[in-house]
């Protein structure tokens, strides 16, 4: 039997640095976004509740939040709670492969689907709902009990869960770059999206300017890359050859890698890679002395099988060698893509199923063929995998939901039954529909960014506040932030596509602004705004047209050039009734919190948020990981000390 044993436990402790980033990113933008003066106070979820019972009140919004009141806690300091313990179970997860059990994950889906009952606008991003999607399967990979013994065999089981994730990963990947092309926009259909997604990324890194200037065949021939892989490969995942799914892990791999460079979203490519694991199995990372002959067919299938999708891309991209270029254009049309879309997303369920099942019966053969550890072991072995195969189809058939509703065709193949099914786990983000990103991108050229602005005069003059992270200031360089996710900035590039009556957040974001509220002012760069001492009392928010300069003249001009284009936010001050009944309406407005902590939960709270308020949420990330592998570095020399003086 082939093991992912080690493998599993590779994958578990790498969710735990998603899950530590995602806890510690949460974490410092607590007052600011979910405060009592924040952005969108996360009281006014829970107090839009009318039930008076603990039990309904998880059932019409779940979230360990509601237990605050029972342990001393008002609910700013149960969010602070609630965060700094899963950062603590992320990294004991970290540091210890012992404590990588089902506890312990069960725990951390727990807390951070907890946080994302009440982040509202802010986790409305696709990756939240992927990490409780990759946490609540982490469940069911994790051992019950720390590890068995070195040297042996792994578990039948974990070729089901390890099935899931593979899944899982799969269903991302595809569903994501079918929407693109199902949405029409005409950029990903000629190949010159990146043309445009580099300069309207939500955050650019540096290295994006360098990537926008890239001449446009090879931006093509990029964009044919990120196809096949998104599309083509995936199906590759499940061919019963190791040697094609190592492949595959690496192409994969290389993707990310450049998205990574090139992006800042956050833990998103570091939890992708996570996934990109369950490619993998124990013999990658131990050196095989002979090469059996299964080994050699499998390496010219695998050479065979890659060679045909070359050739797959060859005729569907129209590649051709045009002097020093290669050119490329997708060779389908629409229409036919329309018509084929309805019936492909079919067999793909129905590929999915044949293959979940050659999985099943593969792991039920090990346990009645291969388990020689007596009856009693073997029934409670028969039992575990029953139960996680039971597991597995129910999670699969519910997935097919999101997968087949692509299409009107195949959607309407959907049983009701497993319909419902979908929709409970949905609600537990246990099974989620992706790929609402990027799937329009901006037309025109150049990106639009909103610049809000104070004043202590209606007619200014009027100072400019800079954010952190995103395009500001054009002579200034973005930085690096993953995994780090910014919320605020963020939601601040979405925000500009579109007015600002669709986002209510926006008018609560100018109001704290106008009342100095330290907490959301900690967000933002307000240094140099000119209201370090006092609020203005006017706060405006123009649009503006950003635009990357020529390869040329950065030097000369910086990194962008930008123009005023419209008025976004309409002059307004602290006590205008229509920004104060705006915020009432909605339950924006800042208010005292009605309970008090716990003198003591108060007092070593403030004392963290303290701490951690001097430290770059970056550079804080950064800290925590480096301690861990450190400590994981120094019990490594220390077992090998033990051994050595044991020999």
């Amino acid at each position: 039997m082939i093991t992912v044993r080690y493998t599993r436990n590779l994958f578990l402790r790498a969710l735990c640095v998603v899950y530590l980033s995602a806890f510690l990113s949460f974490y410092i933008q607590i007052p600011g976004l979910y405060g009592d003066n924040g952005v969108l106070p996360a009281k006014s979820v829970l107090e839009n509740s009318k039930h008076k019972t603990l039990s309904a009140k998880v059932h019409y919004q779940p979230t360990l939040l509601w237990l605050a009141p029972y342990l001393g806690l008002d609910t700013n300091y149960a969010l602070d709670v609630l965060s700094l313990l899963g950062a603590f179970l992320a990294f004991t997860g970290l540091i210890s492969q012992k404590f990588c059990t089902i506890p312990l994950f069960a725990g951390l889906w727990s807390l951070y689907f907890s946080l994302f009952q009440i982040g509202q606008t802010f986790v409305t991003n696709n990756y939240d709902e992927l990490l409780l999607e990759t946490g609540f399967l982490a469940i069911f990979v994790a051992p019950l009990l720390p590890g068995r013994k070195k040297g042996s065999k792994g578990s039948p089981t974990d070729m089901v869960t390890f099935w899931l994730v593979r899944w899982l990963l799969f269903r991302f990947l595809l569903t994501t770059n079918l929407t693109k092309f199902i949405g029409g926009d005409p950029h990903w259909w000629n190949l010159k999206a990146l043309s445009r997604y580099f300069e309207t990324m939500p955050l650019p890194t540096p290295l994006t300017w360098y990537a926008f200037h890239l001449p446009e065949w090879v931006l093509k021939l990029a964009m044919v890359y990120s196809n096949v892989c998104e599309t083509a490969l995936p199906f590759l995942f499940f061919v019963p050859i190791r040697s094609v799914r190592i492949t595959g892990f690496f192409l994969q791999l290389f993707l990310q890698l450049t998205i990574l460079l090139t992006g800042n979203f956050g833990f998103s490519n570091i939890l992708l890679i996570t996934l990109q694991l369950s490619l993998l199995d124990d013999q990658f990372f131990y050196k095989r002395k002979n090469m059996s002959r299964w080994s050699i067919v499998g390496k010219v299938a695998n050479v065979l099988l890659h060679g045909a999708l070359i050739y797959g891309t060859i005729q569907i991209f129209s590649l051709k060698i045009n002097g020093s270029q290669i050119d490329s254009n997708i060779a389908i049309t629409k229409t036919e893509f329309e018509t084929s879309l309805g019936q492909g997303l079919r067999y793909t369920v129905y590929f999915g199923l044949i293959s979940l099942a050659s999985t099943l019966l593969y792991a039920f053969s090990n346990v009645l063929y291969e388990n020689n550890n007596g009856v009693g072991s073997k029934f409670v072995a028969v039992l575990s995998t029953t139960f996680y195969a039971g597991i597995a189809v129910l999670i699969f058939f519910s997935s097919t939901v999101p997968l087949a509703s692509l299409h009107p065709s195949s959607n309407s193949t959907i049983h009701p039954t497993v319909r419902s099914a979908y929709n409970r786990l949905h609600k537990l983000r246990a099974v989620n529909q992706y790929g609402q990103m990027f799937v329009k991108l901006p037309s025109g050229a150049g990106r639009s960014e909103i610049v809000f602005e104070g004043a202590n005069n209606a007619d200014g003059p009027w100072s400019e506040y800079s954010f952190l992270y995103k395009p500001g200031n054009v002579n200034l360089s973005l930085p690096f932030v993953a995994p780090h996710s910014p919320q605020l900035d963020w939601q601040m590039s979405w925000a500009a596509r579109s007015s600002y009556d669709q986002h209510p957040w926006m008018l609560s974001f100018a109001h704290r602004l106008l009342t100095q509220k330290p907490e959301v002012l900690s967000l933002v760069d307000f240094r140099d705004s000119g209201f370090r001492q006092a609020p203005p009392k006017y706060v405006r928010a123009l649009l503006y047209r950003y635009r990357f300069t020529q390869w040329s003249k950065r030097n000369q001009f910086g990194w962008w050039t930008r123009e005023k284009t419209s008025e976004y936010l309409p002059v307004l001050s602290k006590d205008s009734s229509f920004l104060i009944d705006y915020l009432r309406a909605r339950n924006l407005l800042p208010t005292p919190p009605k309970e008090k902590a716990n003198a003591l939960w108060k007092q070593t709270l403030d004392t963290v948020r303290y701490v951690v308020n001097h430290l770059e949420a970056t550079l804080l990330f950064w800290s925590v990981l480096t301690a861990g592998l450190a400590v994981i570095c120094t019990t490594a020399s220390g077992s090998g000390t033990k051994a050595r003086n044991k020999a």
